[in-house]
């Protein structure tokens, strides 16, 4: 048995229980196993292991490993920072990108969709913590944009992503989190598609899953640290 199959299937019995706990349908949460930086011996390992949905935050590296992994029937979410010269890369290969918050970036989505033949789901990324080192929009600019994303044929926000502080204080965690929440909420009242929550990774996802995450971003707890 794997070090990745032992992390893998603990993780998933956490999320389990913290499911029957808090009365939700383990069935209706992803997990996206965070794989950047890790070769592709260490994802083909994973994908034995029963994982097939890989998360990347490098548009080079999601092309090339998508590349060696044709042949494997896996789910790529993009996950990280993104640079519009570089969505050349991501949108040939991603079922999900969950870190748009500008129309530029939309647009060039919606433009390289097109030529593709393919409707490229998104997620909004949403500054819930208001940290200036974090990336996404404003939650007052958030009903904006998506109405702005709806000229866009090629392209559906289905959903909304944001990223806890780095720290120990699980109130602050549980805060943005459940800020995150009530405005996927209030959002999906005037737009009924934006029904999923990416928020959790592998220090917080549990606190994540009881504010309503739909899609959990887990790295180190299934990998191991990163070199």
């Amino acid at each position: 048995m794997s070090e990745i199959y032992k992390r893998y299937m603990e993780v998933v019995d956490s999320i389990k229980n913290k499911c029957k706990q808090i009365d939700r349908d383990y069935s209706k949460i992803k997990l996206v196993a965070v794989s950047k930086t890790f070769p592709v011996e260490v994802l083909k390992e994973a994908y034995d292991s029963g994982i097939n949905i890989f998360g990347e935050n490098y548009a080079q590296e999601l092309r090339d490993k998508s590349k060696v992994l044709k042949d494997y029937n896996i789910e790529w979410h993009f996950i990280g920072r993104i640079q519009i010269n570089k969505l050349k890369y991501i949108v040939p290969v991603a079922s999900l990108i969950h870190s748009v918050s500008r129309i530029e970036e939309i647009e060039v989505i919606d433009k390289i969709s097109k030529k593709l033949g393919k409707i490229q789901e998104i997620l909004i990324q949403v500054n819930v913590s208001g940290e200036e080192t974090k990336s996404g929009v404003k939650p007052e600019q958030l009903i904006d944009l998506i109405e702005k994303s709806k000229l866009y044929e090629n392209v559906k926000v289905i959903g909304l992503m944001t990223m806890a502080p780095f720290t120990d204080n699980e109130e602050i965690i549980r805060n943005v989190f459940k800020k995150a929440r009530v405005l996927r909420d209030n959002v999906s009242k005037e737009f009924p598609d934006v029904v999923e929550l990416s928020m959790g990774m592998s220090n917080d996802y549990l606190i994540a899953l009881e504010e309503g995450a739909t899609i959990l971003r887990i790295g180190s707890k299934i990998f191991g640290s990163r070199k």
